[in-house]
């Protein structure tokens, strides 16, 4: 293993490596197949109107605004009903002078109509009649309504174009999906949209001591936390898995397994055979990659470099090591490259009471602890001072430890000891 580096350079030369990786092609997808999340290439425009005809914005009457003028609590306006509109297809008759119909919410206004009246404002109050009959029909619409307050022209019409114009870009480029957003596409008829493709990744578990969750293990077997762990790591970033494999301690199979993650992935990550035992196979199948100490703990042995023309980064084996190295190294990488911002770390402090023991690091590493932030009375991390406290040991093995985290606690490379109280930096997880 060569010189050791600190934490900084390895993530230059990762960024380094990797920039290729930005330049994403463009995919197009069904508004209501596994779009959340991902991050449109190209503006979605109104190809008409929204709404696309007049519409009330009420259940209650239609009327022209000029023959209720006059009404007052008290004092109402009687109107013949001619007619009943629902939110259903077809064209309502014009309205006549004089006249009202009953209209829902949605339903079109008819021609001549100006405002409509809440059903609220009429003698009716109410058109739900089922929870006092449930088994009686619909009501038919009254012969005559008394409104008993004026409504202005245009009060409760929805005119055509008034939330959208036709031509409008509605959602611009480089929108990361929501469900609001897909509301909003979904609004105004567009079936397919354009999205930035992602980074497909093979995530690669080595060891002949893993079996997979579910299975019974044997004698000196371990349920693989890698594999399942880093493909959702790379789901949340943004990326696409395209091959999940578990390689055994066999130099032929780790070069067969990298060569087939090389020829169906952008980039591949594998897990385990890179520190200094006599059986580290990913070092032994990848001669042309570079093989480092990192100054950190957990995740010191890290590797990059190419595997028949492919990028690749080789993480350690423990299961925290595996997700600290992601988050340090790869997460915002994957982030951007799919046109995500990154998680930016943010400064906190320590928790714990004066004359609490300090936090031990060693000398000249920098350690990643694992934290979580210590909320007030249920409700956000404190502000303008949020505080974290330290969940668990140190040990890379610690799975329990990183599932309670919800931030690493960035402990720099020059302290041995911090403070209850000390300024610290976290990385959110």
């Amino acid at each position: 293993m060569s010189e050791r580096v600190d934490v900084e350079q390895h993530r230059a030369d990762v960024v380094e490596l990797l920039a290729g990786l930005a330049d994403r092609p463009v995919e197009e997808a069904a508004l209501d197949q596994g779009v959340l999340g991902r991050v449109l290439a190209r503006d979605v425009v109104a190809a008409g109107p929204l709404p696309r005809f007049r519409n009330s914005q009420m259940d209650g009457f239609a009327v022209r605004a000029a023959d209720v003028a006059a009404a007052a609590p008290g004092s109402p306006v009687t109107l013949p009903v001619v007619a009943d509109v629902a939110a259903a297809p077809g064209d309502p008759a014009p309205l006549a002078p004089g006249t009202a119909v009953r209209i829902m919410t949605g339903a079109p206004v008819p021609e001549g109509a100006d405002a409509v009246v809440p059903v609220e404002d009429t003698d009716h109050v109410t058109f739900n009649r089922g929870a006092a009959s449930p088994a009686a029909p619909a009501d038919p619409w009254p012969e005559q309504v008394a409104v008993a307050r004026g409504r202005a022209s245009g009060e409760f019409v929805r005119e055509p174009g008034s939330d959208v114009a036709a031509g409008t870009v509605v959602l611009p480029a480089g929108t990361v999906l929501a469900p609001h957003h897909v509301a909003a596409a979904a609004a105004c008829g567009v079936a397919r949209i354009a999205l930035l493709a992602p980074v497909t990744v093979a995530v690669v578990s080595t060891g002949s001591e893993l079996v997979g969750p579910g299975t019974e293990p044997g004698p000196g077997q371990i349920f693989d936390a890698n594999g399942p762990a880093l493909a959702a790591a790379v789901e949340a970033a943004g990326g696409r898995v395209g091959l999940r494999l578990s390689l055994p301690d066999d130099p032929g199979a780790v070069r067969a397994g990298l060569a087939r993650a090389a020829a169906d992935c952008d980039l591949v990550l594998t897990t385990g055979g890179v520190s200094q035992g006599a059986y580290e196979v990913v070092k032994d199948a990848l001669p042309e990659v570079v093989f480092r100490s990192v100054a950190m703990q957990p995740g010191g042995p890290q590797g990059f470099g190419r595997v028949d023309g492919t990028p690749v980064l080789t993480f350690p084996g423990n299961p925290v090591s595996a997700q600290v190295s992601f988050v340090v190294f790869l997460r915002d990488v994957l982030r951007r490259a799919g046109g995500l911002p990154p998680v930016e770390r943010v400064t906190a402090v320590l928790d714990g009471a004066v004359g609490s023991p300090a936090v031990a690091s060693p000398a000249g590493k920098r350690q990643l602890l694992r934290g979580r932030w210590v909320r007030d009375a249920g409700g956000p991390a404190s502000a303008p001072a949020p505080r974290v406290a330290v969940v668990g040991g140190p040990g890379s093995h610690l799975v329990a430890s990183m599932a309670a985290a919800d931030v690493l606690i960035d402990v720099p490379a020059a302290a041995t000891t911090l403070e209850p109280g000390a300024e610290v930096a976290v990385w959110p997880l």
